[in-house]
């Protein structure tokens, strides 16, 4: 399996938000997702759940495989799906989907007003689930005796080690996530701090939310 290589952007968590325009209900929601067939469940759960709306206009970004798809669900042509997608792409986002649902209140807005209206559906939707700067990372774990454990513990936080788990047994065994940039760093200091007798170990690559200072 190939290493991951690049940083990329998504959201955390699903989130909502609606607004009203000229009386018509606009409901923005957005998923994360790993693959098509995720996004279109999340799609058909949406459409089940606002059965009742004119409207459930949707876009979504995978990675896996490159897929960018909308839909303008009955609107005229170019004033949902499109809209909502470039909301995605402009964020530089990818692995979400959005769909924005409308309940038409009786006032056309024209194409113009479409397009702001589902492209504002798509943006409080994202915001709503907040964003998260996904990077490569290593699963590390190591062992060490207790009078190690008070030096590497106060060295961990300058390396915004995620996802902290250590296990007191007869030594202590910690794993965390670090981002895969900075572990190199990480290891040469560690070895050194303690002469050699501690060595971390990457159990697994993959992506973390790790902030740091780009």
């Amino acid at each position: 399996m190939e290493a991951p290589k690049e940083i990329y952007k998504t959201i955390g968590e699903a989130g909502t938000d609606e607004f009203v325009e000229k009386r018509s209900r606009f409901i923005g929601s957005a998923m994360p997702v790993a693959t098509e067939r995720e996004a279109l469940d999340f799609i058909a759960e949406m459409k089940s759940k606002y059965w009742d709306a004119n409207h459930n206009v949707y876009a979504y970004i995978v990675r896996e495989g490159n897929i960018q798809r909308f839909s303008d669900d009955g609107e005229p042509q170019g004033t949902g799906g499109i809209p909502a997608l470039e909301v995605l792409k402009k964020g530089g986002l990818t692995d979400l989907a959005v769909v924005v649902t409308r309940y038409f209140g009786g006032i056309l807005l024209g194409a113009g007003g479409l397009v702001r209206a589902y492209s504002h559906g798509a943006k409080i939707a994202v915001e709503a689930a907040g964003i998260k700067h996904m990077r490569p990372a290593c699963l590390v774990e190591l062992d060490t005796d207790y009078s190690l454990y008070g030096k590497i513990a106060y060295m961990l936080p300058k390396y915004h080690i995620q996802g902290q788990k250590n296990d007191f047994g007869a030594a202590v065994r910690m794993e965390f996530v670090i981002a895969a940039e900075l572990f190199e760093q990480f290891k040469a200091e560690l070895i050194e701090l303690t002469n050699g007798v501690v060595f971390p170990y990457i159990r697994q690559e993959l992506y973390a939310d790790i902030p740091l200072d780009d």
